[in-house]
């Protein structure tokens, strides 16, 4: 029997947990009625309370683990369940990576819909302390205007004040809490977002695996209060021992997005150094770079040895290539690297990289991937060996593909952090004659639902 009327649902409910979602969620199904439950893993069995109701599914919470699965686990973080950061973090390690694996195949089944292998994931080498990139929203209590920083709870706008957070190392603990005690001290009041008043409104620590240092940006509401925030950059600066330079970065406006156009350099370098593939970055306020070096790590060494086993010195295509990590990580195995990215800040800081390391083969080009796919074309087709890509979130666009399958003589490298857009691509390159080997994954966000993946796609005319 399936439940025919969502009305004659109840609203209390035992049962047993079977599948995890690619939004980390425990999938239950009752009578045959999807439900999403926060929190749990498979294998548990729980009674639950409906939070919201649709037509074809619900969501709901955990009022009482009767069974708990043999995967499940006490969070080494107290504050897994408030903070929202760390989904999956009460699954095992090993479980998760399995999970994951079954996210990916489910995807392709559900959205490519051919067979398709999907490896094993490569799991993290760090499950703690991994995470590089920090980004805590800032604001100040009602009361006491105390400052507060963290993380907002799942599916809210309320900040949850963070004291200690296990998967960022621990001297960015310290950073923000020097911060936290000093901001007032300085005269800067944190950002209040109903009201849209207040200074300082984020603060984004990027930090370096290969250094232990960190660049320091504090992101501001206006710049009425500048000599009070380049006093609180120099304190930082000055009184903790892990930093390489604070910035300044505006941004005033009504949005969704952590940092505004302009960054201003106030003490110290404007970047930190991360090592990859024997090669060294900079990183810079504003930089594309992957959050989990040693994992990235990983990926990048995968794919170079991948095509130093399969290819000899071949013409590579590095689209979508923010600061041409990958074209520089494969320039020892290639004739040629093309490296083509939109965003100029980040083709500047690649520029810098390339000639500190004494790269002579990759050129640069700033460009939106497709627009410079298509002036390709009308130059002698097909151009390259290989194209590497690496995409945002949303994907290739038809257009995009259309014009990889022409300029691309034998492979196409598809990095991806999204298996549905992931898989909803490989789809169109499988419509279009190309035959898809396998996907690796790779853990690059532990305790979290996030999967990136390498899809190997041979083109048709090298089969």
């Amino acid at each position: 029997m399936q439940v025919k009327d969502i009305k004659n649902l109840p609203n209390e409910l035992t049962v047993t947990v079977e599948k995890l979602s690619n939004l980390g969620y425990g999938i239950a199904k009752y009578d045959g009625f999807v439900i999403f439950v926060e929190n749990a893993t498979p294998g548990d069995e729980i009674k639950i309370e409906l939070t919201k109701k649709n037509r074809n599914f619900a969501y709901a919470k955990i009022k009482e683990i009767l069974s708990p699965s043999p995967h499940r686990i006490e969070p080494f973080c107290p504050m897994q369940k408030i903070c929202g950061a760390c989904q999956i973090q009460f699954i095992n390690y090993d479980y998760q990576l399995k999970l994951k694996k079954e996210i990916v195949e489910d995807t392709m089944k559900n959205i490519y819909g051919y067979p398709i292998l999907v490896k094993d994931v490569i799991p993290s080498p760090k499950t703690k302390e991994y995470r590089h990139k920090i980004q805590y929203p800032i604001s100040e209590t009602k009361q006491s205007k105390r400052i507060i920083a963290g993380y907002y709870k799942p599916a809210s706008h309320e900040l949850v004040n963070i004291k200690y957070c296990p998967i960022q190392p621990e001297y960015c603990d310290e950073i923000i809490d020097f911060i936290r005690e000093n901001a007032k001290k300085e005269g800067i009041s944190g950002y209040i977002e109903k009201t849209h008043k207040g200074n300082l409104r984020h603060v984004v620590i990027r930090t370096s695996e290969y250094t232990k240092k960190s660049l320091v940006v504090l992101v501001v509401n206006d710049a009425i209060c500048k000599n009070n925030y380049k006093s609180l950059a120099k304190k930082i600066y000055n009184e903790l021992d892990n930093i390489q330079g604070v910035c300044l970065n505006y941004n005033n406006k009504k949005t969704n997005l952590i940092l505004g156009d302009k960054t201003e350099l106030i003490i110290g370098d404007d970047f930190v150094e991360e090592k990859l593939c024997d090669r060294v970055f900079k990183i810079g306020a504003k930089t594309f770079f992957q959050v989990n070096p040693s994992s990235a790590d990983n990926i990048f060494n995968y794919v170079k040895d991948y095509i130093k086993t399969h290819f000899d010195s071949p013409t590579i295509l590095d689209a979508y290539a923010g600061i041409a990590t990958f074209g520089i990580c494969l320039s020892d195995v290639a004739k040629k690297i093309t490296s083509v990215e939109q965003v100029k800040e980040s083709i500047d800081n690649a520029k810098r990289i390339i000639e500190e390391n004494g790269i002579k083969n990759i050129d640069l080009y700033c460009e939106d991937a497709s627009k410079f796919f298509e002036k390709e074309l009308r130059n002698k087709s097909p151009k390259y060996d290989i194209a590497v890509i690496d995409p945002p979130r949303k994907g290739c666009t038809k257009e995009s593909i259309a014009y990889l399958l022409k300029l691309t003589k034998k492979m196409v490298i598809y990095v991806s952090c999204n298996p549905a857009t992931l898989a909803r691509d490989l789809k169109i390159f499988k419509e279009n004659g190309c035959k898809i080997d396998f996907i690796q994954p790779f853990d690059m966000f532990p305790h979290t639902y996030h999967i990136e993946n390498v899809a190997l796609v041979e083109l048709p005319n090298s089969l």
